[in-house]
């Protein structure tokens, strides 16, 4: 078969009903997403209504004030026993298994993840200090996966359309279309791909059209409109970014650090959310203020509608109270908890510099909003993303530059303090690689000189058949380049000289050789190798020299690829 003889025209129309059907899958994604997210937050806010205004009504005229101790441990309580009972098989939930999933075979079963959103829905509802990012990623990602196999995706598709539903959880719950994107490939898929960009904006597009359409178009926080007050206040956003990257890594080490201290505690798994949840009600009778997602306190802290002393408290009191849930076993995503943070950091430290340098540097509620976006950034080590999120949440594009400044420290400083996000960190706590998928995928663009074999058994133009037969039995290769004088002239296989025979057992090679071969050149990746071996449906292809195809240089073959991918899978 000759790779280039294809019919253009014909090749053109497979593409667009390919192209067709996959923006289709993509929008049936989006839809779903959509959907799924206002579904959840509706749950969230019947579930919180149930806690704090229906349970308070009896509670209450028992207990005082004191009741809101028990409202997350009886959250914690119902929420472990949903997990345990009904959601408990193997596999995690949220962005890392997400992560994870990815770089497997994008394969994810619904069943488990219905049971686990509803108990984070409770974890949320009833006071537990969680976000809605982790469960909303989970959700759009299952509905990704799901219609993927249902459509019969290859699995290389199948990932992408994993990340087309993260997409849309984030774009939807968010109101951020573009953070939404831009999470899913830089998180997500763990880079950015024109391959998979319009499949991805296709379904975040459509996910926020439907969440707006329901909620309506407001940026989810109101905030004064803040601008950089002089050049040299970017020193004091500079530190504002240290301090962010390590208030990231502060949380995620006191989070895995909880998680190690509830596994040690001799309680049933279902019971230990509700010790978490108790802990984290005994702060809340003070501060309740740290329950739930708590985006209240950081509208509080934009607007500068908060004491310096308790969005000091609350910084530290969000980072114990989020520990304490999810390290639990609580479910539920760190999002909301470093938005929260952030704030409180960044607002802190505007409250202080206002005092030093009233006349330089603008009100505590703008650090409070570049803060936001370097905690999650530290977190996440995601700088791009968290850049684009927060202008999306806020609406608020003057303090670009403190922004960009500020994330980007955050990441480096975090990264240099803990080389793993709060994502991954978590895959490697439990054993699992979370860069396998990535170092696969750079095979794709391992150079085929790399790989090939250089020395080649060859046949001879004048071989008889027989000849051929003879020596390709002694062999275990199926195919063969055939020279001419030293130059190659084509490539046979096994199957062609066995069913030459059977017309004719006189003949040779030079009658059965055809002309259009294809071949590979050293500079070409392992990705090229790939797609001419299955358009030509061989196994093996010659290496020819770029300037003279008729210089053979090697060889390279399936088993080759194979080995490479394997060695690189388990590095």
């Amino acid at each position: 078969m000759n790779y280039d003889s294809k019919d253009p025209s014909r090749r053109s129309n497979n593409y667009w009903l390919a192209s067709s059907r996959l923006l289709l899958i993509a929008s049936m994604i989006g839809i779903g997403t959509g959907l799924a997210s206002i579904a959840f937050k509706v749950l969230i806010e019947i579930i919180n209504g149930l806690f704090f205004i229906q349970s308070s009504r009896v509670l209450k005229s028992l207990l005082g004030e004191y009741y809101l101790i028990l409202l997350p441990a009886l959250g914690g309580l119902l929420a472990g026993s949903i997990v345990y009972f009904w959601g408990r098989e193997k596999g995690g939930y949220g962005v890392s298994e997400v992560m994870a999933v990815v770089d497997q075979d994008g394969i994810m079963k619904a069943g488990p993840v219905w049971a686990k959103t509803f108990a984070s829905a409770v974890t949320i509802g009833s006071g537990g200090s969680a976000g809605l990012h982790g469960p909303i990623v989970h959700i759009g990602s299952s509905i990704g996966s799901v219609v993927g196999q249902k459509f019969q995706v290859s699995p290389d598709i199948l990932r992408t359309l994993l990340a087309c539903g993260a997409a849309g959880g984030i774009s939807a719950t968010f109101n951020a279309p573009i953070g939404g994107v831009l999470f899913a490939q830089e998180v997500i898929l763990g880079r950015f791909s024109s391959s998979n960009f319009i499949l991805i904006v296709i379904s975040s597009l459509i996910s926020a059209i439907i969440s707006r359409v329901y909620w309506g178009d407001y940026p989810s926080f109101m905030v004064p409109p803040y601008e950089l007050i002089t050049p040299g206040e970017l020193l004091f956003y500079l530190v504002l970014g240290v301090l962010a990257g390590t208030l990231a890594v502060i949380f995620i080490k006191a989070l895995y650090s909880a998680e190690d201290l509830f596994k040690q505690i001799p309680l049933p798994d279902y019971l230990k959310p509700a010790l978490g949840g108790l802990l984290v009600g005994l702060m809340g009778v003070y501060y309740p203020q740290i329950f739930g997602v708590g985006y209240e306190s950081v509208e509080g802290i934009l607007s500068n509608d908060l004491s310096w002393y308790l969005v000091v408290i609350l910084m530290g009191a969000k980072l114990i109270a989020t520990s304490l849930t999810l390290g639990s076993g609580g479910l539920g995503g760190v999002f909301a908890p470093s938005l929260y943070m952030g704030s409180m950091l960044g607002g802190s430290y505007g409250y202080l510099l206002n005092q030093l340098f009233p006349s330089m540097t603008a009100l505590p509620g703008a650090y409070a909003l570049v803060g936001m976006a370097g905690v999650f950034a530290g977190i996440a080590q995601a700088p791009i993303t968290a850049i684009i999120i927060i202008f999306e949440m806020t609406g608020d594009y003057k303090v670009v530059l403190p922004l960009m400044l500020v994330c980007v420290i955050s990441a480096l400083v975090a990264r240099g303090i803990c080389p793993e996000s709060i994502y991954t960190l978590k895959l490697v706590r439990e054993g699992r690689d979370p860069y396998k998928g990535e170092k696969i995928d750079k095979m794709g663009q391992t150079l085929v000189q790399s790989v090939m074999t250089s020395e080649v058994e060859t046949l001879d133009i004048n071989y008889s058949l027989k000849t051929a037969r003879e020596i390709m039995q002694q062999r275990s290769y199926t195919g063969f380049p055939v020279m001419s004088d030293g130059r190659l002239l084509g490539l046979v296989t096994y199957e062609q000289v066995l069913s030459a025979l059977k017309r004719d057992e006189n003949s040779c090679l030079r009658e059965i050789i055809k002309p259009d071969l294809i071949y590979v050149h050293p500079q070409d990746t392992i990705a090229v190798v790939v797609e001419k071996m299955a358009e030509g449906d061989v196994g093996r292809l010659p290496v020819v020299d770029p300037e003279d195809p008729g210089i053979l240089l090697g060889i390279v073959s399936r088993s080759d690829i194979i080995e490479a991918y394997s060695m690189a899978a388990q590095r």
